[in-house]
Order: C-alpha cells, then structure tokens, then sequence
C-alpha cells in the first residue's frame, strides 16, 4: 500500500487517545442525591389536629381558597408520600390539599395504635374533618392510594363527610388486592428490617422499586421510619435539626452583622463567603461508625393482617354505589376485577391508567397524577384552572 494511500485512510480514523495508562477515561458518573428533604418545600404548614384527648393527628395542608383534595395514604406510607403531589396540583388549580398522618402511622398519637379496622380508620378521617372545619366545612373530594383508597371508599360510603363531592381511588381493586394478600406477609419479612441512616432507607426505596421517583422517596421515605434506640420517627427528627438549623441560622446572621460594623477592613467577597457557608442545609446525624443512628420501620405491619381482608372485602360495590363523581387511577389495566370493568364500561366512575408507573402511582409520576386530578376536577367543575396555567389533556 502506498504512503499516500496510507495518509488517506488514517486521516479518515477518529483521533487517537492521548498517551497515558488506560486511555481515554470515561466521564465520572454523577451520584444521586438521597438526602432527606424537609416537608416545608412542599407544604404550606403542619398541625396536630386533636380530635379528642386521646387522639392527635398530624396533618399537612396547602392552597388557601378552593375545594379540599383530602388525602389518604397507603399502608406503611405517611402523608408526606403525597407532598410532591400537593405541591402541584395546588399551583395548577385552584384548590387545598390536606394530608393526614393516618392511625398508626406517621407523627398521629393515638389511644389505640394497633387498631387499623376500615370502621375506625373511616371515623378517623370524619372526625378529622370535623375537628379541622366544623359544622360548615368545605367542598371536600376524599383522595386515597391503596389502603388510603379503601378508607376513603368507606369513609363516603358511611356519609361521614356531609360536604362530599367527589372520589379518587388509586391502584386499589378489590379482586387483585384480595387475590395478593396471600404473599403480602412474605413481601413484608422481605424488606430490611432496619436502616443504617436515612439516607440508606431513600437509596433502597428507589433500588427495590418501592418508589420510583428519586424526588419522592427523600420526602416520603422520612414518614415511613423511626429511631430504634428512642421510637422517635425520623420526621420529628428532621424537624428537630431544621429548627436548630433555623436559629444557628439567625445567631450567625447577627455575628455576621456585628462583623460587618467592626471590622471595616474585611472584604465584601468574604463576607459573602462566609454567609454562603452559614446558609447551608441542616446538619445531618452522623452514619458512620458503630454508633451510628439505627432506624426501623414506624408500623409493624405484619401485625396488622388482621384488618387486611376487611379493607377490601366488597369495595367494588361499595366504590360504585357511592353518590358523588368518581375516579380511578391505575398502574395497569388488568388490575381491573369484574364488578369495576362493568361499572366502567357502564360509565359510573372515570378510569386514567399510567402503566410507567408502579403501585405507588402518585409519588412516581406527581406530575401525571396532578395533570389527571385537575382534568377531573375541571370536568367536574370543582375547581379552575390558575391563571395562566397551560392545560394538558392526559389519555384514558
């Protein structure tokens, strides 16, 4: 082969790596982040609704006009798995959102914990709506994920809320969540039974699928765990570190103050400096080492199979008899048992699938899940779309 030939073909080659051991490198690979998120990101404020001595529910609510999206976790879950949501829907309608921590779970405190019955759960929520808004309360639509769905179909079903006006169910069926209680207890004894940080309990949420939605997992996955050591859950304990963070925040904004009006000499760029390191997130428990912070599950829910079958046992019925405006949400349509598919061939409730998703539907697509409610909403005419707000049509 010639050497003009030769030139020719090695001119058409890509260019060679630059000497050194190994090559080309690849490009580092960017870390997720699996730090907690605090809820105030999401939410406009927390409270402890006291429905009597004995009973205090945590709950978190946004929006300040509007009908009351009232929201119902799934079993193990906490309020803070609908935080994303919320934050959403409220800034596409006009609309609240009320999420509750339900018996057993979360930050609520009361008499009996180990009692998840679906007749006590459901005069939970009454009882909640009640304390929190009297006689006259607002239009209200009950929104409920798994367990969280069959509590609000009994919830409707037994007229607790006088101001009812609409019915959201997500990825809960009668025939299938019957047909899986079976392995729900091998399910249970397969996840890990304690974490090493917070952090660690984020990282296998999103790796085991449970949520799928990095951005939902380091806010909803704060609800799920406890302290080993002293059973304190994890959100309390956020909460501790974010109000220390708060006032460290406010001494150092003073001493920086201070600085400012001695030390004249002191240049700008350093005291920016030294107010950038000031403002940074809380601090995190330490996970390192033996002593590190052990966390477990906040609900044992092995122990709750009891009230499994009660949960869902005729929830089909009782979904279509229910006099309001109704929908479902589900991850797959063969979830769909025989009363539902003729119910929903017959028109009676309004059907949206998102097959991406997996059982926890809401926090693995909060963006689709909203783009839904509000359509149901505005076909409803509950609520309106905000102002300037670009409207999306979601395909059932």
């Amino acid at each position: 082969m010639s050497a003009l030939r030769k030139d020719l073909l090695k001119s058409k080659l890509p260019p060679m790596p630059p000497p050194g051991v190994g090559g080309m490198k690849r490009p580092p690979i960017r870390k997720r982040d699996y730090t907690p998120l605090y809820w105030d990101k999401y939410f406009d404020k927390e409270e402890d609704v006291k429905v009597d001595e004995k009973n205090i529910f945590r709950v978190y609510t946004s929006g300040n006009e509007g009908p009351v999206v009232f929201l119902l976790h799934g079993g193990g879950h906490s309020a803070l798995s609908w935080a994303v949501f919320s934050s959403i829907i409220t800034r596409e309608m006009v609309c609240r959102c009320a999420a509750v921590d339900l018996r057993g779970h979360g930050d609520s405190q009361t008499a009996d914990e180990t009692d998840l019955s679906a007749e006590t759960m459901s005069t939970d929520v009454g009882n909640i709506i009640q304390a929190m808004y009297g006689d006259d309360p607002p239009p209200i639509i009950l929104m409920g994920h798994s367990m969280g769905g069959a509590i609000a179909v009994h919830t409707a079903h037994r007229n607790l809320v006088p101001s009812l006006i609409g019915l959201v169910v997500i990825d809960v069926v009668e025939g299938t969540a019957l047909e899986a209680l079976s392995s729900m207890q091998s399910f249970l004894r397969s996840r890990p039974k304690s974490f090493k940080s917070l952090e660690v309990a984020i990282e296998w949420a999103v790796r085991a699928g449970q949520i799928r939605n990095v951005e939902s997992a380091r806010v909803s996955m704060v609800g799920q765990v406890k302290r080993a050591d002293t059973s304190e859950t994890a959100s309390s304990e956020l909460e501790h570190l974010h109000e220390q963070q708060l006032t460290n925040n406010v001494v150092n904004s003073d001493a920086i103050l201070e600085e400012e009006e001695e030390e004249d000499g002191e240049s700008n760029q350093d005291i920016k400096k030294q107010k950038s390191n000031n403002g940074a997130q809380f601090t995190k428990p330490e996970s390192n080492g033996p002593s590190a912070p052990q966390y477990t599950w906040r609900i044992d829910l092995t122990k709750t199979d009891k009230f499994w079958k009660g949960w869902f046992q005729g929830l089909s019925n009782l979904f279509l008899e229910c006099n309001v405006p109704k929908m479902l949400l589900l991850a797959g349509v063969d979830r769909l048992d025989k009363d539902l598919t003729i119910g929903q061939m017959q028109g009676k409730f309004w059907m949206q699938v998102l097959p991406q998703c997996g059982h926890a539907v809401h926090e693995d697509s909060p963006d689709k899940v909203a783009d839904a409610i509000a359509s149901f909403m505005d076909r409803n005419k509950f609520a309106a779309y905000k102002e300037g707000f670009n409207r999306t049509w979601p395909c059932c």
